[in-house]
């Protein structure tokens, strides 16, 4: 196995992100599924260069939470 860019492979099957104009992307932690040649199924995941497994961990919590409940921090911001 060797470390690959995924960049290409995101846009390729359609990856998007609801970001808006003027947001800054600070790091990012990506699970992949990936059929190998012998048509077995896994798990990969792949982080920016400055995520460590601490920040790693903490993501994958907070995206299970959302995906979860559907919570949005936005939405926390717009209450009086």
């Amino acid at each position: 196995m060797a470390d690959q860019p995924i960049g290409q492979m995101l846009d390729a099957i359609g990856l998007t992100a609801d970001i808006d104009d003027g947001d800054m992307t600070m790091d990012a932690i990506v699970i992949l599924k990936v059929i190998k040649a012998d048509g077995s199924v896994h798990l990969v995941k792949g982080r920016s260069d400055a995520v460590d497994w601490v920040t790693a961990l903490g993501m994958v919590t907070a995206a299970q939470a959302v995906e979860n409940s559907g919570y949005d921090l936005a939405d926390e911001d717009d209450e009086p």
